[in-house]
């Protein structure tokens, strides 16, 4: 008995041992890293600079009164069609017909004075021409001729005082006839009532006080998207660039543009808070407006900045950042040309893509140009038909190292592609 037991502990032993090493001898290979991967094409990559705003006609006119007046007559009501020089809205003109009339009065009166003075310089003159000829005769003195023309110039004066005068008459005259005048407002434009502020029986403030817009006169068959671009992408938009344009009323019809003004100063909302913006305003003008667009209605747009037809072309997560003590653990000390490969930034990260090479990965330094909402594009570093990895993030973004093992399984749908390369937006 005592036999058998040593033979069955010796045999148990045995087993033990060999499954203790067997579970070692695993523990020390590397477990390879499940990724997906796919192979780098040459690609037609679109890069956008996304922002919101409104849609606006492309020519609008504020109405507003010139003079301070009651609203008397207002001839039309919003959505109506106007030609230019139509009749649109008189203001009480009782105050300012009455200013005409003192106006002229006024007038009146300086002319007629002026004629009068202008009556007595002539006699004063003629008094002076006789003295002089007296004096030239030694039939009279120089005292009597100095008095003479003495007078002679001091009606001269006052004759051109008055005519001054008449001329500041005329003056106040033609204002007042200027004010009566802007009691009767037309249409300076043909186009569409898109706004109606006021109401017959209501005050006009008169615009030398403030904007007070009675009404807004709009050519809603020339539209354009007014949008807020970033100060970080508008260096990137250009007149005449091309935009497709989203309008949230108008989900289902897609519009199209082009850049036609950008603005050459900031706008900078919320100063001094922490939600402190600078953006820049630019107008897209829309060339399917088509007849359902309305003021006011909100917009955003995709403004096409760059178009590269035959790109190098990689999904945006597979571009990753290492630092050199990274990226070199996973290289043969002796392996120096390998090591002195990268170069890194101010910041001292190297900007990398991982390429499988066999069963395992190495880190290749890319130089990157344009991006869209998924791709990206490579400017040196890889060649068309080069195997990269695109997925898992983790791995990518935390794991892989040169020559880390690697698992390939590309059953992802479309191979971490991450989609179409023409959806694009900054």
């Amino acid at each position: 008995m005592s036999k058998k037991r040593l033979f069955w502990t010796l045999g148990i032993l045995v087993i033990f041992i060999s499954v203790t090493a067997s579970l070692t001898l695993s523990g020390n290979e590397e477990e390879a890293i499940s990724v997906q991967t796919v192979k780098v094409e040459r690609q037609k990559i679109v890069e956008t600079v996304s922002s919101t705003g409104v849609i606006q006609p492309e020519t609008q006119v504020k109405i507003s009164a010139d003079v301070a007046a009651k609203i008397t007559k207002l001839d039309v009501k919003e959505g109506d069609w106007v030609e230019k020089g139509r009749f649109l809205i008189q203001l009480d003109k009782e105050r300012y017909m009455a200013s005409v009339e003192s106006a002229e009065a006024n007038h009146r009166s300086m002319l007629a004075n002026a004629n009068l003075v202008k009556e007595n310089m002539i006699r004063t003159e003629k008094d002076y021409m006789r003295m002089k000829e007296l004096f030239d005769k030694n039939l009279e003195s120089q005292a009597a001729m100095d008095q003479a023309y003495a007078a002679y110039k001091v009606e001269k004066a006052r004759y051109q005082s008055n005519l001054e005068q008449v001329d500041q008459a005329f003056a106040s005259l033609k204002q007042a006839k200027d004010d009566l005048s802007k009691t009767t407002i037309y249409a300076p434009m043909a186009g569409t009532i898109s706004q109606l502020n006021k109401e017959v029986g209501e005050i006009a403030l008169g615009s030398q006080f403030q904007e007070d817009v009675i009404l807004i006169i709009s050519n809603l068959n020339s539209m354009e998207a007014v949008v807020d671009v970033d100060e970080n992408d508008i260096v990137s938009v250009e007149l005449g660039d091309n935009a497709s344009i989203e309008v949230d009323a108008l989900s289902d019809k897609p519009f199209e543009g082009v850049v036609s003004e950008i603005a050459s100063s900031a706008k900078i909302a919320s100063a001094g808070s922490a939600d402190q913006k600078t953006e820049f305003e630019v107008k897209v003008r829309i060339s399917n407006a088509g007849n359902k667009l309305r003021p006011g209605m909100t917009a955003s747009a995709d403004v096409i900045t760059e178009v590269r037809d035959k790109a190098i072309v990689v999904p945006i997560q597979s571009v990753t950042v290492r630092t050199l003590d990274q990226l070199k653990s996973g290289i043969a000390e002796n392996d120096s040309t390998s090591a002195n490969k990268y170069s890194a930034d101010k910041d001292g990260f190297v900007q990398v893509v991982f390429v499988l090479n066999d069963n395992a990965v190495k880190a290749v330094q890319v130089e990157t140009g344009i991006q869209s909402e998924t791709h990206i594009e490579i400017l040196d570093g890889l060649a068309a038909g080069d195997e990269i990895v695109t997925g898992n993030y983790r791995a990518i973004s935390q794991v892989l190292e040169n020559n880390s093992k690697v698992e390939v399984g590309n059953n992802s749908g479309d191979n971490g592609s991450g989609g179409n390369p023409l959806a694009a937006s900054n």
